[in-house]
């Protein structure tokens, strides 16, 4: 039984209860729209998925060291403009050269988040909010009032949301889905045992008691604001290659389904607690909520975005009142354990 405790964490209670509610959500859809069990739904869920989930993989770096980025949208939205400008000025541009074209702009504007955070010691959510505003104004400057428009994009970028990365049976796994779990669980591992992920987790459930310890509070943050704003630029260039048609209100308002996706998945707002796993499952949560009330025409978009006010909400309180009670007692059964273990009695020598 206590080996049973121990090998069960809260946050896996939560991620348990998410895979539960998103069977839920498809099966209540699945009796109200007609013809919702069929392939073109899930495939527009998973390219919602695959988008929102690279976002929030750099968003929950953010927020597992107590701070968030409002910015994302428009990180998203800037890098999928620049992007598709560049390519449609020239067509043989290498796909690499444009995933790492991307890459490197949203990785620049995060930069530029960290460093206002880190030496100006100004409040994340001032600082992001601001971007938010400056990027977007950036970008209406940067556009002219041009669209970007899918015809004239290359073939293999406009084909690349269609591309499958493998087949199982008949499920056919899109490659920009396999994309999004794979960063995922490269983070997942990064977060778990390489010294640079566990760092985060020791600042955001102290950051004063981390600066006092010696950890590079600063370097840290802008090191993770840096690779949120890189997974935004490389979300804007599968938003390029999803959508094709680009305008300046391209990913306005995506930071709400972002912050609902790792807040929903399980990690804390207050920092400390939170895995990929559950981010991950909460953008799939979001993914499959948006793209079914889009086709149920009960509810309007108006009320959409309520539902995702409402579910930042309750997951944050839940996480307030019934996880955080959880881990305490997870933690003193930790602490229980350790104790037995340590007044059992050592086996006998035998002569």
């Amino acid at each position: 039984m206590n080996t049973v405790r121990r090998a069960i964490r809260p946050e896996q209670i939560r991620e348990l209860v998410l895979v539960l509610i998103i069977f839920g959500a498809i099966l209540f859809f699945g009796s109200q729209i007609e013809n919702y069990y069929q392939p073109r739904t899930f495939t527009r869920i998973a390219s919602t998925v695959a988008i929102l989930a690279v976002v929030a993989v750099g968003q929950t770096l953010v927020v597992l060291m107590r701070n968030i980025d409002l910015s994302v949208g428009s990180i998203v939205g800037f890098t999928a403009y620049f992007v598709g400008r560049a390519v449609v000025a020239n067509n043989e541009m290498s796909p690499v050269v444009v995933v790492l074209l991307a890459m490197a702009m949203g990785g620049g504007l995060g930069l530029v988040n960290g460093l206002i955070i880190s030496y100006g010691r100004v409040p994340a959510i001032i600082t992001t909010l601001g971007t938010l505003a400056i990027y977007r104004s950036l970008l209406v400057q940067f556009s002219d009032a041009q669209t970007i428009i899918t015809s004239a994009l290359p073939e293999w970028l406009v084909n690349l949301p269609q591309v499958n990365a493998f087949t199982v049976g008949e499920v056919e796994v899109k490659l920009i889905v396999l994309i999004a779990i794979v960063i995922a669980l490269i983070f997942q591992l990064i977060v778990t045992y390489l010294p640079w992920g566990r760092r985060l987790y020791a600042i955001g459930s102290n950051p004063d008691a981390a600066a006092m310890t010696g950890l590079p509070v600063r370097r840290m943050t802008i090191s993770a604001y840096t690779l949120c704003g890189a997974l935004s630029g490389l979300a804007g260039f599968l938003f390029l290659a999803r959508f094709g048609t680009i305008t300046v209100v391209a990913a306005q308002g995506l930071e709400l389904q972002v912050v609902a996706a790792v807040v929903v998945g399980g990690v804390n707002i207050f920092g400390g607690t939170g895995t990929m796993l559950g981010t991950l499952l909460g953008a799939v949560l979001i993914a499959t909520l948006e793209q079914s009330l889009l086709r149920w025409r009960v509810v309007s978009e108006f009320w959409r975005d309520a539902l995702l006010g409402l579910l930042i909400l309750l997951a944050v309180a839940t996480d307030a009142v019934i996880l955080s009670r959880l881990r305490l007692l997870w933690a003193r059964g930790e602490i229980e354990q350790l104790q037995a273990e340590e007044h059992e009695p050592l086996p006998a020598e035998t002569a």
